[in-house]
């Protein structure tokens, strides 16, 4: 018998990011009901699926190495106080099943027998009596298991799938993870600030399920808060299978406040010989809230003039840990700093920001990414995000580079590449950042241009202006093109 799934659980069970299912619904080959798809439509489009195809199993049992698989164990699966609540939480789901279906059965017993009674002297009760016996000796007949079924159940122990109102966005929290973490890492823009229970930013509300404390907290709710059913999302996790909470989102850069940290050096790294990779980490009590994509300005306490606004190239969803791409400048004091070695590990770093409008717009486009040098960092930031999202149909980078080592994270690309099935990209190289934007254009036509895309082009005034001014040329609508002018 079909069950009927969200469209998040089911890219969950059969393995393809969601944005794939999505465009299936758009093109008429998924049919839902109530926003929801059945098994049977599914296991028709990917029969291949198999149990172990959801990966979550291979990946706890078929570990050799014990201490890995320790941590492994403990990243994808909850504690045990959690695995507890939610396998007693379906039990009772499972009770109250068995005990309506045998209510139920009695009760068509009950009716069989007084049918059997009455049909003797009427035709129309003996055949009614037929058709009860027909259909009774169908519900007790034994079916093949909807193997779709199965890992659904297997998933509600192992991760819980939470629904935010009134967005109506989904998430899983899987392993040791919060409501707060577990909602960042899919990219959501949840409302919080400092993440360890000071400062009470994160309060959302239960409205379904039930939740599961993971860690004290200084800030206290007040008794009206807590009768109505809010929680703290970075000290509760998910303690049933299914959870409905209620919160507001970020709807964009506006509703992101500024702010000032002091952070510190964790590492300057070597990416090549003329970028850098300053790595800053906030304190635990006071992390950074912002977008994929935007900007911050750091400065060093050595003066005034030992400043510099860069984009983030790491994603939201680790708050604590910043990365910045720092390339050689002869014209920047903050730059020149970084490469003669101005910055060690503990140093402190005042952090002012987010800015800048350069992130993720709603829908559900395939993404183009077009970055020049160092305008890979929003560009990773927002690739990063988009993964977390698993909305988009598909994600392709083209990536020029106007020096030797403009393409220093050409690894990382690769990586994804082979990794992701919906992810493709390639490598540019032009002395001259207008001519390789036109060539980049002329290579994105050539792949997409008959693709409804979102473009998202970061770099140089000249590469950003030239590339905009192509794609509008070639058709592109202005709302579909989002740019960031690096200085």
């Amino acid at each position: 018998m079909a069950q009927w799934l969200t469209i998040w659980r089911a890219a969950q069970l059969v393995g393809v990011p969601r944005g794939v299912l999505q465009q299936r619904v758009r093109s008429g080959e998924i049919e839902l009901a109530d926003g929801l798809v059945s098994t049977e439509t599914l296991l028709r489009l990917y029969p291949q699926t198999e149990l172990e195809a959801s990966g979550m199993l291979e990946r706890v049992v078929h570990i050799r190495d014990e201490a890995f698989g320790r941590r492994l164990r403990e990243r994808l699966l909850p504690s045990q106080e959690v695995l507890a609540q939610r396998l007693f939480n379906q039990g009772q789901e499972l009770a109250d099943v068995q005990r309506h279906l045998q209510r139920y059965h009695a009760l068509v017993i009950a009716l069989r027998e007084q049918l059997a009674a009455l049909a003797t002297d009427d035709p129309r009760l003996a055949a009614l009596h037929r058709q009860l016996n027909d259909g009774l000796a169908r519900a007790l007949a034994t079916e093949s298991v909807d193997r779709l079924d199965v890992m659904d159940d297997v998933l509600k122990v192992m991760s819980a799938q939470v629904t935010l109102r009134p967005s109506g966005h989904q998430f899983s929290v899987e392993g040791h993870d919060t409501l707060l973490q577990a909602g960042l890492r899919a990219g959501l823009k949840l409302n919080y600030g400092c993440g360890n229970g000071s400062c009470g930013m994160c309060k959302v509300r239960v409205t379904d399920g039930q939740v599961a404390r993971t860690m004290h907290t200084d800030y206290v709710l007040s008794e009206t808060e807590k009768s109505q059913g809010y929680v703290l999302a970075c000290a509760h996790t998910a303690g049933s299978a299914e959870l409905t909470i209620e919160s507001l989102e970020a709807a964009g850069p506006a509703d992101i406040p500024a702010q000032h940290l002091v952070t510190q050096v964790r590492a300057v790294r070597e990416l090549a010989p003329d970028t850098r990779l300053l790595h800053l980490q906030t304190p635990r009590s006071h992390r950074l809230r912002f977008l994929a994509g935007q900007s911050v300005t750091l400065g060093l306490a050595l003066g005034e003039g030992l400043r510099s606004t860069l984009p983030i190239a790491s994603c939201p969803c680790d708050d604590r840990n910043l990365h910045f791409f720092v390339a050689r400048d002869a014209d920047s004091a903050f730059a020149q700093q970084v490469f003669a070695g101005g910055l060690k590990p503990g140093d402190a770093v005042n952090l002012w920001g987010p800015v800048g409008e350069f992130v993720l717009a709603d829908g559900q486009r395939p993404l183009v990414f077009v970055a020049c040098d160092t305008g890979f960092a929003p560009v990773k930031s927002l690739i990063e995000h988009a993964l977390s999202l698993d909305a988009a149909p598909s994600l392709s980078l083209f990536w020029l580079a106007t020096r030797p080592d403009g393409h220093f994270l050409a690894n990382q690309c690769r990586a994804w590449s082979e990794a992701l099935d919906l992810f493709e990209y390639a490598l540019f190289t032009d002395a001259d950042a207008s001519a390789g934007a036109r060539q980049v254009v002329t290579a994105v036509r050539a792949d997409l241009f008959d693709i409804d895309c979102d473009f998202y082009v970061a770099g140089p005034q000249a590469f950003v202006a030239t590339a905009r001014d192509e794609l509008r040329a070639a058709g592109v609508p202005a709302p579909q093109v989002f740019v960031e002018v690096l200085s």
